[in-house]
């Protein structure tokens, strides 16, 4: 069994997808069914989880019809707003809906590096434990810190980091800012970790399985194989990597682990955190 526990699903248009900018020209287009089902067959993956690209109740809605018609899309992580005062009323809206199994901010794109941290957004993820829902932080290693904090205030609740808190991968340059923060991050129990993401991280042209391998190294020795799981972010790899080298790449630096722990990595942590 293989879950891809973090990929994206659009039909794009210019106005719901302002952040993909003219650099990114190969997410101009739709990532739906087609498209998901071709992933699938050729890398035989057997479920995914679809994450929020775009902060509205519409695309919620729209992932979770989506996931409710394909059997391949075992969960959602969507987007409510946590922040507002009517925060239970939209809980509330989706108290029915199994196919939501979390909820996640775009806080990397917010200018307060300590955002996570305001009164009213903690307001609304104190909510989420009694809703059963994962919490996906989504940051910069920049925000690291104010992560820290964040996981410390909520002991109870589930969260899961998206791709590694996104170091800045240079290959002349470890970043020990990320280091630093990223293993004080890890001693919370309660938080997981997806390894996704950070081949787009990386600031040279070019980029192999060495380049990445010091991440992993520590983000496995941080979390341990049995708070770690596989993710791709599909399509935004697509800027830095096709689907196949991803896994490959994946596959060869968890080589190292039993298959016990393989099996938690690419299946099991993922349908235990989110309850898939």
């Amino acid at each position: 069994m293989l879950i891809d526990c973090h990929h994206h699903l659009w039909k794009y248009s210019a106005d719901q997808y302002g952040w993909i900018s003219d650099e990114m020209s190969r997410l101009k287009q739709d990532f739906w069914t087609e498209e998901l089902r071709q992933i699938s067959s050729e890398s035989e993956i057997t479920g995914f989880v679809s994450v929020q690209a775009r902060q509205s109740l519409e695309e919620t809605d729209d992932l979770l019809q989506f996931a409710a018609a394909e059997p391949l899309v075992r969960g959602v992580v969507g987007w409510l707003p946590l922040a507002a005062d009517d925060v239970n009323k939209s809980l509330d809206r989706y108290a029915d809906a199994d196919m939501l199994k979390g909820v996640r901010h775009v806080v990397q794109d917010e200018p307060d590096d300590r955002f996570l941290l305001g009164s009213n957004f903690n307001r609304g993820v104190s909510l989420l434990k009694d809703r059963g829902l994962v919490y996906d932080i989504l940051i910069f290693a920049r925000q690291l810190p104010a992560a820290v904090e964040f996981a410390s205030q909520h002991p109870d609740q589930v969260f899961v980091l998206d791709h590694v808190a996104k170091p800045t991968i240079k290959k002349s340059e470890f970043d020990q800012h990320w280091e630093t923060h990223f293993r004080e991050l890890a001693r919370r129990e309660n938080v997981a970790c997806k390894f996704s993401g950070i081949a787009t991280e990386v600031r040279d042209p070019t980029w192999d399985i060495e380049t990445l391998r010091p991440y992993w190294d520590i983000a496995l020795e941080s979390f341990g194989p049995k708070r770690m799981m596989y993710a791709s972010d599909w399509p935004v790899c697509l800027l830095a990597s096709e689907y196949t080298r991803w896994l490959g790449v994946v596959r060869e630096l968890a080589s190292e682990l039993s298959q016990d722990e393989q099996n938690d990595f690419f299946a099991n942590n993922a349908i235990r955190e989110y309850q898939l």
